[in-house]
């Protein structure tokens, strides 16, 4: 094995590498969001490409939701693949999703079944960057964690069918993201993302929690905001441009500052309103209750230079994630069922 082929295997990327194409850790996971702000729906796809132990073959965790029907359904198909050579995954005749379309067919242990047929276009890539959306931190080996967010908007034109709720997708904003880890996710961690802002191309997108690798333990939020005109932003460097996060599981304050910007973020949503979906423990060859997930939040950005307002918004189709197993069990249990529920599969507070 090559020295560059066991750096990659670590999980990290050199400057204007490709973070897009598979590591080979224990899990790489690939996440797709649809959203149309005129009817206030909103959609999501993930697959997460798993190595067990055992030294079996990889396994999948595959999932559908959709709002605000709150139709959704996940689960773990004993087959899956992470394209080394670019964006790509699949799961035996079950999922094959990559940049340009995203195919699903599926029937969870619930009875629930999911049918995606989705085409891809006028594409809003990350731009050409030394760095992605973990910034210095995709040069480091051997993190529990790392995320980039490739797609920021584009098009997506097909045909979504999660239980009795069918959307025929024309033209609404897709988003698209990659993260991969050694051993899954983080112990604790909070995301989000929106479209739906009154300027169409603008785009907003965090990611946050504990990060380690060896003695090396902090907890870093990357905050990505893409503004009207096109240009992008990216906050969330310790030192030079850091993101302070307040989060608990219904509220979401960032405040990023750094090379002249500020960033405010304040988001929220009601408790009872989220789903609690379930994650991969890679290595066990199963999922597990792991975040808290609403999918039609409101969120409020402000972007200043300088101390000068350069553009704010609102949405209210946004999507914000507050991760971590226990506090996923808990929710469980609080809704009167067992942890071990969100194996089989997850729930909607009703």
């Amino acid at each position: 094995m090559s020295l560059m082929t066991r750096y990659r295997a670590s999980g990290a990327d050199l400057p204007f590498g490709d973070p897009l194409r598979a590591h080979g850790l224990a899990m790489e996971g690939y996440f797709w969001r649809f959203t149309d702000p005129a009817s206030r729906r909103t959609a999501i796809l993930l697959a997460g490409i798993n190595d067990a132990a055992d030294g079996g073959p990889r396994w999948a965790t595959l999932g559908a939701a959709m709002w605000p029907s709150g139709a959704i359904s996940t689960i773990a198909q004993p087959q899956g693949y992470a394209d080394p050579d670019e964006l790509g995954a699949r799961a035996g005749d079950a999922f094959d999703g990559s940049a340009r379309r995203v195919r699903a067919d599926w029937t969870g242990p619930d009875g629930v079944g999911v049918h995606a047929d989705i085409h891809l276009r006028d594409l809003r890539p990350w731009p050409r960057r030394s760095l992605g959306g973990s910034s210095i931190f995709q040069a480091m080996p051997g993190l529990n964690q790392y995320w980039h967010p490739w797609l920021l908007g584009g098009r997506a034109d097909g045909i979504l069918r999660v239980s009795g709720d069918e959307w025929r997708l024309d033209g609404v904003h897709v988003y698209g993201e990659k993260n991969w880890g050694k051993g899954g996710f983080p112990d604790a961690w909070w995301w989000g993302q929106a479209h739906g802002f009154a300027e169409p191309e603008a785009c907003v997108a965090f990611a946050g929690g504990l990060v380690h690798a060896g003695p090396l333990r902090t907890t870093v939020t990357a905050l990505v905001v893409r503004l009207p005109d096109g240009t992008v932003v990216r906050l969330g460097d310790p030192v030079v441009s850091p993101v302070q996060a307040t989060v608990d599981d219904t509220s979401w304050r960032l405040r990023g500052r750094g090379f002249g910007w500020q960033i405010d973020v304040d988001a929220a949503a009601p408790l009872a309103d989220a789903h609690v979906l379930p994650v991969p423990l890679p290595r066990e060859r199963r999922n597990t209750a792991g975040a808290i997930e609403h999918l039609g939040a409101a969120l409020a950005v402000t972007v200043r230079r300088s101390g000068r307002l350069v553009w704010s918004g609102e949405s209210r189709v946004a999507a914000l994630e507050h991760g971590g197993l226990a506090r996923a069990e808990a929710e469980l249990r609080r809704r009167g069922r067992p942890a071990g529920a969100a194996d089989a599969a997850p729930e909607r507070q009703t």
